[in-house]
């Protein structure tokens, strides 16, 4: 294989290459800028995106219960002296 040949083949090559990252990024959503580099991405709606979305939101519900618990002015000092126990074991 001559020179002309090898420049011939790796053009070939970095062609398929670019099309199979193309196709590959379609196929997940990513987006690209005009020079090809990733700029974000689509967020499909699976129902595993979904069904986590909810659960992070119910989590965030529970969090916020908690931290309102947390800070009431009822038993706070005890809540303080509980929380000192635990740092001292």
């Amino acid at each position: 294989m001559g020179w002309p040949e090898a420049v011939v083949a790796i053009i070939i090559i970095v062609t398929i290459g670019r099309v199979m990252r193309s196709k590959y990024r379609a196929e997940h959503g990513i987006l690209e800028d005009r020079r090809g580099n990733a700029i974000g991405s689509q967020t499909r709606n699976e129902p595993q995106t979904e069904r986590l979305q909810e659960e992070v939101k119910y989590l965030k519900e529970r969090v916020a219960v908690l931290e309102k618990i947390a800070t009431d002015d009822r038993g706070a000092r005890d809540l303080e002296n509980e929380i000192e126990k635990l740092r001292d074991r």
